[in-house]
C-alpha cells in the first residue's frame, strides 16, 4: 500500500516553526497542496479547504479560518468566527461577540498574539477583547490547542494567532474595496442614538523588483451601532418570615435602553522583501483608533433596599424557591438617570523579522517588536427625580411582577416621568455620603447632609506596553528520524499601569442656602426614551455629555475619601526571558509515517509591581508607596506526533506542561493597609487587603489525542480527547507578606515590625478538566454531482472539570461551559452564495464590569445564536462589466438570543437581561 509521508524539503518548508509569524502552518499548507492536489474553488469553500489543510498539515494540534482575500474572513468580526471553531466559544460584551474561551478555559487563560507575538490588552488583565481587531485586515487565524516549545506564548488554554497576508506570497496585484451598510433591528431607543452605520475597507497589495519586494496595505473605517434593552437587578436580599420560612425579595433595579456606536479606524502595512534567495526580511505595522459611546437611560428604582414601605397584602411567594415574585412598594422615590460613556483606545504595533540561510542546512532569524495601548473611559452617571434627598418631592406607588421567565419584571408605576415640570436635576436619593462632600458644602449636621451628589463620574485609564525580541537558528538534518534542530533565545518586557478616579458630580449652584433642584435646560432636552419594555412608560432624555462640558457642574475627586482608587491604581512589570529547544520529528513506526516535534522551553520571569498603601485618617485617604519584586521560573517540555495510518487518516498525540500568568489587576501592589500596635493570631503586625504581587503562573500539564480522516478536499471528521491535570490555580486566601520600606499611612512612619497579613489572591488547589471534541466539514458532492455546491461545516464539545481550592472547596472555571456545539449549512456554486450559522453554549461563569469598572463574576445561562448570509459573486456570471463585484446581506442574532445572568439559586432571580435584537448588514466587495 503506497503510504503518504512528507519529504525532508517539505517537512523543512512547513515546519520553519522558529518564525516568530507563526505562519508555518499555512507554508505547510502551501508546499503540501501542491504534493497533493491543487484545489480549485474559491470563495467560502475556498477559505474552509485553506483551514482543513492547515489542520491537515501542522504538526500541533490546530484549528483556523482564512481569508480568501483581505477583508473576505466570513464573519464581520474575529471573535463571531473564532468562536465557530472546534472547542471554542464566546461571550459577548455590549452584544458584540468579544471575549474567546478555548475548552473551558476564558480568555485569560490563552494567549493571544499578532503574527506570532504576544498582544497588549485593553481591559484590566491580560485576555484581549478581539472587536478591537478589525477583522478586514486579517488574512487569517490559526488557534494552537497543543503548544510546541518554538511557540513564544503561554497559555493552559492554547493561542490564538492573527495573521496578515504576506504579499510576495500572493503572486500578483490586489486592489480590492468593502463596504457594508448596517441597521439595528431597534429603532432608535434613544432619540440621539444611532440605529444605522458603515464598514469600508481599501487594500492594495502588489510586488515590485522582479518580485523581490512585496508590499500590503489596508484601511479600515467602521462605525457600528448596537442598541440594547437592559433589566438589570440590585440583588435579592432574604429574610426570615413571621412563620420562620427564609424568603428573598427584589432590592431594587436598574433597568434602561442603551444606544453605543463603536468608531474605529484601522490601518494595516507590511512590507516584505526577498533580495536574494537566502534573505527575507518583513516589516508589520499595525494602528488602531477604537472610540465607544454609548447612550444610557433608565430608572434605578429601590424596592427592599429602598425608603417605601411594602403592601404586605401584594406579595405573592413562588412556594418553590421562596421568591417573592410580586408586591408593591408605597411612598418611594426614583433615580432617574441619563447616563453617558465614551471608551477610547489607540493601539499601535510594530514588528520586524528577518531571516537569512547561511547555507542549505543553516538559517537563523531575528525578530523584534514593540506594541501598546491606551486606554480612556469616561463614564458619566447624571441623576434627575422629584425633589433633592430622602424627604423631598413626590414620591411613588410601584408594583412589580416577575413573569416566571428570564427576563426580570415588569413594573406599575403612577408617576409620570417624561414630565419636564416634574423630573428635575439634582440628587433625588442620599447617595452622597462623603465626608469631602458634606465638608466642601457645609452639609455635616444639617437635613441635606449626604445630598450632595447629582451624578458621578468613573474615569480610569490604562497603559499597555510590551517589548519583544527573538533571536533563533536551525539546521536541517537527514537521518532517519529527525528533519530539522531548532534552538533561540527570546525576551519579553511588560509594563501595564492602570490610574483609577472617580468625581463626585454638584450642580455648580448648589449650597446650603440653594439646595433646589435645576430644570433641565431647554438647549439640552431630547425628549423622551420609552421604557416600556418594563412598564415603566416614557422618561425624560437629556444630554448629559453637553451639562458636564458646559459647566453645570463641579466636580469632586473621590479619591479624596474613598481608598479604592488607590487600591484600584497600579503599574506590573514582567521581564520574560526564554530559551528553547526542539526536534522536529520525521521517522517511521514500522511501516507508518511519523512527524512532529519535540523539545522544550525554559522560561524565566522576573516581576515587580508598584503601587499603594491606603488607609482613612479622620474621613481622608492617607496613602505610602509600595513596590514589590518577584522571580520565578519554569521548565516547559512539550512533543507532538502524527501517525499517518494511509494517505487519509491520522492519529495525533499530544503533550506538555503549559502555564498561564496571574490577571494583572491580582498581581499588584496596591492595598488597603493598617499597622496595628498588637500582632495578630499569627504574630504580625501589619493587615493588608487586595493586590498579590507574588503571585505565580497557574500550571497544568495537557495530553491530547485525535483521529482524524480527511476524505474528501473539503471534507473531514475529527474525533479529539483531551486532559489537564491541573496542579496549580489561584484562588481567594490569605498569606503572609513583607511590608518592608513601607510607611504607616496613618503616621508616615515606617514602623518597626514589617511582616504583615495579607488577604486577596493565593496559589494553591488541584484539580482535572477534560473533554472530547467532535467536528465534522462535509461537502454533499460526495452523495451526488446534482448536491455540489452544498455542505456543512459541525462540531460539538464536551467539558467536564473537578478542581478544588487550597481548602479543599469544590471551585467552578471561568468561562467553562459543559457543552459547546456549532452548525453551518452552506451553498456556493456559480456565484451564488448561501449560509446559515449557529453557535451555542451551556451555562457558565463570565467577567462582566461592575461597579466603578471592576471586575466581577456572575452567572451566565447558555445561548444560541444564529446568524445567516446570502450572496452573489459576479465573477463566476456572464456579465464581464461586474466582473470582481460580489454582494452580500447578513442577518445576524436571528432570533435575538438574549445576554442573561442570575444572582442567586433561582432562575427567577435575574441580574441582568439584555435584548440586543437583531442586525443587518448589506454589502460589497469589489477586487480589480
Amino acid at each position: 500500500m503506497s503510504m503518504f509521508k512528507p519529504s525532508i524539503l517539505t517537512i523543512a518548508l512547513a515546519t520553519a516553526g522558529i518564525s516568530s509569524f507563526s505562519s508555518y502552518a499555512q507554508e505547510e499548507q502551501q508546499t503540501a497542496k501542491n504534493d497533493v492536489e491543487v484545489i480549485e474553488v474559491k470563495g467560502f469553500r475556498g477559505s474552509v479547504v485553506e483551514s482543513i489543510n492547515t489542520k491537515r498539515f501542522s504538526s500541533e494540534v490546530v484549528e483556523s479560518i482564512s481569508a480568501e482575500d483581505i477583508g473576505k474572513l466570513p464573519d464581520s468580526s474575529i471573535a463571531e468566527s473564532i468562536a465557530r471553531l472546534p472547542g471554542l466559544t464566546a461571550q459577548r460584551l455590549d452584544g458584540r461577540a468579544s471575549r474567546v474561551s478555548v475548552r473551558g478555559f476564558s480568555e485569560n487563560e490563552s494567549a493571544t498574539t499578532f503574527n506570532g507575538r504576544e498582544q497588549v490588552s485593553i481591559g484590566d488583565n491580560r485576555g484581549v477583547e478581539f472587536d478591537l481587531y478589525p477583522s478586514e485586515i486579517m488574512s487569517g487565524v490559526t488557534v494552537y490547542k497543543t503548544p510546541s516549545a518554538s511557540l513564544d506564548a503561554e497559555g493552559i488554554a492554547g493561542v490564538i494567532d492573527m495573521q496578515t497576508v504576506k504579499p510576495l506570497s500572493k503572486g500578483e496585484r490586489v486592489i480590492m474595496f468593502n463596504g457594508q451598510l448596517e441597521q439595528t433591528g431597534f429603532d432608535k431607543l434613544n432619540p440621539d442614538g444611532d440605529d444605522q452605520g458603515f464598514r469600508g475597507t481599501v487594500s492594495y497589495i502588489d510586488q515590485f523588483a522582479d518580485d523581490t519586494i512585496g508590499v500590503a496595505f489596508a484601511y479600515n473605517k467602521m462605525s457600528s451601532p448596537n442598541q440594547e434593552k437592559r433589566w438589570n437587578s440590585w440583588g435579592y436580599p432574604e429574610f426570615t418570615g413571621d412563620d420562620g420560612q427564609t424568603y428573598s425579595i427584589l432590592g431594587g433595579a436598574k433597568p434602561f435602553v442603551r444606544s453605543s456606536t463603536l468608531e474605529r479606524d484601522s490601518a494595516m502595512l507590511v512590507v516584505e522583501a526577498a533580495p536574494t534567495d537566502r534573505l527575507s526580511m518583513t516589516f508589520d505595522a499595525l494602528y488602531v483608533d477604537f472610540s465607544d459611546e454609548k447612550i444610557l437611560r433608565g430608572i434605578e428604582v429601590p424596592f427592599a433596599w429602598g425608603q417605601g414601605t411594602i403592601d404586605p397584602s401584594s406579595a405573592v411567594v413562588d412556594s418553590e424557591s421562596g421568591f417573592i415574585t410580586s408586591a408593591v412598594t408605597q411612598g418611594q422615590r426614583v433615580v432617574v438617570r441619563n447616563d453617558y460613556e465614551e471608551r477610547n483606545a489607540d493601539l499601535t504595533q510594530f514588528g520586524f523579522n528577518t531571516k537569512y540561510n547561511i547555507d542549505d542546512s543553516w538559517s537563523v532569524e531575528l525578530d523584534a517588536s514593540r506594541s501598546e495601548v491606551e486606554r480612556q473611559i469616561w463614564s458619566i452617571e447624571s441623576y434627575s427625580g422629584t425633589g433633592r434627598g430622602d424627604a423631598n418631592g413626590i414620591a411613588d406607588n410601584i408594583g412589580y411582577e416577575f413573569d416566571g421567565g428570564n427576563t426580570g419584571a415588569q413594573f406599575s408605576p403612577q408617576l409620570d416621568y417624561s414630565d419636564y415640570g416634574l423630573i428635575q436635576l439634582g440628587g433625588p436619593l442620599s447617595w452622597g455620603s462623603s465626608a469631602a462632600l458634606n465638608n466642601k458644602y457645609g452639609l455635616s449636621g444639617t437635613a441635606y447632609e449626604n445630598t450632595a451628589q447629582d451624578g458621578f463620574i468613573n474615569a480610569p485609564e490604562i497603559n499597555d506596553e510590551l517589548i519583544t525580541l527573538k533571536l533563533a537558528a536551525s539546521k536541517l538534518l537527514e537521518n532517519e528520524y529527525f528533519s530539522k534542530v531548532s534552538f533561540g533565545i527570546s525576551y519579553r518586557d511588560r509594563e501595564k499601569s492602570k490610574v483609577s478616579e472617580g468625581y463626585f458630580m454638584t450642580l455648580k449652584d448648589f449650597s446650603l442656602s440653594n439646595p433646589g433642584m435645576l430644570s433641565i435646560p431647554e438647549q439640552y432636552r431630547k425628549g423622551t426614551a420609552s421604557l416600556d419594555f418594563i412598564g415603566m412608560g416614557n422618561m425624560v432624555a437629556y444630554d448629559t455629555n453637553g451639562l458636564v462640558n458646559d459647566g453645570y457642574y463641579d466636580l469632586l475627586q473621590e479619591s479624596l475619601t474613598d481608598q479604592k482608587h488607590k487600591t484600584q491604581s497600579w503599574t506590573v512589570k514582567e521581564e520574560v526571558t526564554a530559551v528553547f529547544a526542539q526536534l522536529d520529528i520525521n521517522a517511521e513506526l514500522g511501516s507508518i509515517p511519523v512527524r512532529g516535534n519535540i523539545g522544550a522551553r525554559y522560561v524565566q520571569t522576573d516581576q515587580s509591581s508598584q503601587g499603594f498603601a491606603a488607609n482613612t485618617v479622620d474621613g481622608l485617604v492617607v496613602v505610602s508607596s509600595t513596590d514589590v519584586s518577584h522571580d520565578y521560573s519554569h521548565f516547559l517540555p512539550s512533543i507532538n506526533l502524527s501517525f499517518a495510518i494511509d494517505e487519509d487518516q491520522t492519529i495525533r498525540f499530544g503533550a506538555a506542561k503549559t502555564i498561564s500568568r496571574a490577571r494583572l489587576d491580582e498581581m499588584n501592589a496596591s492595598i488597603n493597609a493598617s499597622y496595628n500596635q498588637q500582632p495578630d493570631e499569627n504574630g504580625n503586625y501589619w493587615s493588608v487587603s487586595g493586590g498579590n504581587p507574588k503571585l505565580e503562573p497557574k500550571e497544568a500539564t495537557g495530553l491530547d489525542i485525535s483521529y482524524e480522516n480527511y476524505f474528501n478536499a473539503e471534507g473531514y471528521f475529527a474525533a479529539a480527547f483531551f486532559y489537564k491535570d491541573i496542579t496549580q490555580w489561584i484562588f481567594d486566601g490569605s498569606y503572609e507578606v513583607d511590608m518592608s520600606g513601607v510607611a504607616d499611612p496613618s503616621t508616615g512612619q515606617i514602623p518597626a515590625n514589617s511582616t504583615g497579613s495579607g488577604s486577596g489572591k493565593v496559589n494553591g488547589g488541584e484539580g482535572d478538566l477534560w473533554g472530547y471534541e467532535l467536528s465534522l466539514a462535509l461537502p454533499f458532492n460526495i452523495f451526488h454531482s446534482s448536491l455540489e455546491g452544498f455542505g456543512l461545516i459541525a462540531s460539538h464539545t464536551g467539558v467536564e472539570q473537578d478542581l478544588t481550592d487550597q481548602n479543599g472547596n469544590e471551585y467552578e472555571l471561568p468561562g467553562l461551559s459543559d457543552q459547546i456545539d456549532s452548525l453551518t449549512v452552506y451553498f456556493e456554486r456559480s456565484g451564488f452564495q448561501a449560509r446559515t450559522s449557529m453557535r451555542k453554549r451551556s451555562d457558565f461563569k463570565g467577567d462582566v464590569y461592575g461597579l466603578g469598572f471592576a471586575t466581577t463574576q456572575v452567572d451566565i445561562k447558555g445561548e444560541t445564536i444564529w446568524d445567516a448570509q446570502i450572496g452573489y459573486d459576479f465573477s463566476e456570471g456572464s456579465i464581464e462589466s461586474l466582473n470582481g463585484l460580489s454582494v452580500t446581506f447578513q442577518v445576524q442574532n436571528i432570533t435575538e438570543e438574549p445576554f442573561v445572568s442570575l444572582q442567586g439559586n433561582s432562575d427567577l432571580q435575574v441580574r441582568d437581561y439584555q435584548d440586543y435584537g437583531r442586525t443587518f448588514l448589506l454589502g460589497f466587495s469589489y477586487k480589480l
